[in-house]
């Protein structure tokens, strides 16, 4: 017998407003045309002003729990993948836990920037296996247009705002690749990659700062560490691409997400893309995709999911895990 962290429900959610790229055209020089060829977005959500990450990943939160049949209290941990919490602290995830009146558990953030919630459902799928929690209760939510210099045209069409949730249980498992869960992980970072993908600010210079990024060099790092990590993971549970239902990669950038599918030699009907819908929400991006393929009906009971992302640090992983 093997113990499995399984999903158990998914939500999300985005904000009201939407913005459409043709928005940007009245302030830089860009327009829809150029940022749909160069990304393949077409559109993103924007957080009103006043609403803060917690409260988008509070949403998302209360979508997975209704859809899991489950409360708060039944949760034991809430884990918060965020590259842009409230405050410095406390932790988002404990400002979610207060708005859900979870009163029982613990909770806590995880940063790894757009790899953020891989790295999440890797600490959630541990602290089920040792037995420190039964229920947990894993997000990822952005507000990453707080961080955008709004005239960089090579950054700030990219990203949008958002958050999705995951509910995860204990759940005893054959201990083969046929069992639901989470069955193998793959993760990692190298910090000699700082300068590529990084925010200018911080406590170290007082102010919030904004994204910088070298995107050449960051495509190419993506397009080869992504699939690479996803073989690993599949290898590490005994199974190929060619057992894959579908990949949920991290929703950066249609050339990326298309090129890394091509490497793994998975077709693109067999990857959930929202990148055109929501842009670059970060680590809400994989959550969100999962969320938005069960309601589309592609992902099914008994799917075999890759999921796969990688961020600032540079850091990046990937999960293989069977719906």
């Amino acid at each position: 017998m093997t113990i499995r962290a399984v999903v158990k429900g998914v939500g999300h959610y985005l904000p009201e407003r939407v913005v459409p790229n043709s928005e940007f055209e009245a302030t830089i020089d860009t327009s829809d045309e150029w940022i749909r060829s160069r990304s393949g977005i077409e559109r993103r959500h924007f957080a009103a002003e006043g609403q803060t990450t917690s409260d988008l990943g509070a949403r998302a939160a209360r979508a997975a729990l209704a859809d899991a049949g489950l409360v708060a209290d039944d949760i034991d941990a809430i884990l918060v993948a965020t590259s842009t919490a409230d405050l410095t602290f406390p932790s988002a995830a404990t400002m979610i836990q207060a708005e859900l009146g979870m009163t029982r558990g613990f909770a806590f953030d995880l940063q790894a920037v757009c790899a953020g919630f891989v790295f999440a459902l890797t600490q959630a799928q541990a602290l089920i296996v040792s037995g420190q929690a039964r229920r947990v209760l894993v997000i990822g939510a952005e507000t990453f247009s707080r961080l955008m210099d709004w005239t960089d045209r090579g950054t700030c069409v990219l990203f949008g705002d958002g958050a999705g949730a995951l509910v995860l249980e204990a759940a005893k498992g054959a201990g083969t690749a046929a069992d639901r869960g989470i069955l193998a992980s793959d993760l990692h970072s190298d910090g000699r990659f700082k300068d590529i993908l990084y925010v200018d600010g911080g406590v170290s210079t007082g102010k919030t700062g904004h994204l910088r990024m070298a995107g050449k060099e960051v495509f190419r790092h993506a397009v080869e560490k992504l699939a690479e990590t996803a073989h690993t993971a599949l290898e590490k549970a005994g199974l190929s691409s060619g057992d894959v239902d579908w990949i949920v990669p991290h929703q950066a950038n249609l050339r990326i997400i298309s090129a890394t599918a091509q490497r793994m030699q998975v077709p693109m009907d067999r990857v959930v893309v929202t990148v055109q819908d929501h842009g670059n929400t970060s680590a809400a991006s994989i959550p969100l995709a999962l969320s938005v393929g069960k309601q589309r009906g592609q992902i099914k009971p008994g799917d075999l999911i890759v999921t796969e992302a990688i961020g600032g640090g540079l850091a990046w992983g990937s999960v293989v895990l069977r719906w």
